[in-house]
């Protein structure tokens, strides 16, 4: 089982740096699956717009929902995140198989049982490495998961290349 996480500090630099590894990747003609997210400044400039782009050439879907002035709760459309999740397990047995799995984050709905979790078990018993993001507040869930055989990837662009291609080379 080849899975790696990575945790940056600052918003948005996690989503921003799997989307710069994915372009990277697929760059080098690594296959991928998984989803990448971008953010999209909002009016409010408090709160984004939340999209992942399911890898490798999918859909972009927008994982966020507008709550109204002044709401608290979280803001993802669960219903938004199950349809990327299934194109990207539909990805994993379609055509030639993926190399490598990029998750753009781990989060509270992965914690909670949902959301990509599934999939990356899923793409690892298949035999595909995975990176994911990971939040501070949610690494222990991961950690959980992982059963303590995932491996932290510092926020390094070029390490993070590295780790993927060491992983890829070792499952062909």
């Amino acid at each position: 089982m080849q899975l790696a996480y990575v945790m940056t500090e600052e918003r948005g630099a996690t989503d921003r740096l799997m989307s710069e590894l994915a372009e990277k990747l697929q760059a080098k003609g690594i296959r991928l699956a998984g989803i990448v997210q971008t953010n999209v400044e909002c009016y409010d400039k408090e709160l984004c717009d939340m999209d992942v782009r399911v890898l490798p050439e999918g859909e972009t879907i927008r994982i966020s929902q507008s709550l109204g002035a002044g709401a608290r709760g979280c803001r993802l459309n669960p219903e938004a995140l199950e349809q990327a999740v299934g194109q990207v397990s539909a990805s994993l047995q379609a055509g030639e198989a993926p190399q490598l799995m990029i998750v753009n984050k781990f989060g509270k709905h992965e914690a909670d049982g949902r959301g990509m979790r599934a999939v990356i078990g899923e793409a690892l018993a298949l035999g595909i490495p995975v990176i994911s993001g990971v939040n501070k507040m949610n690494v222990e869930p991961f950690q959980a998961f992982s059963d303590g055989m995932a491996v932290a990837a510092g926020p390094d662009l070029d390490g993070l290349v590295a780790w993927a291609e060491q992983a890829v080379a070792a499952t062909a």
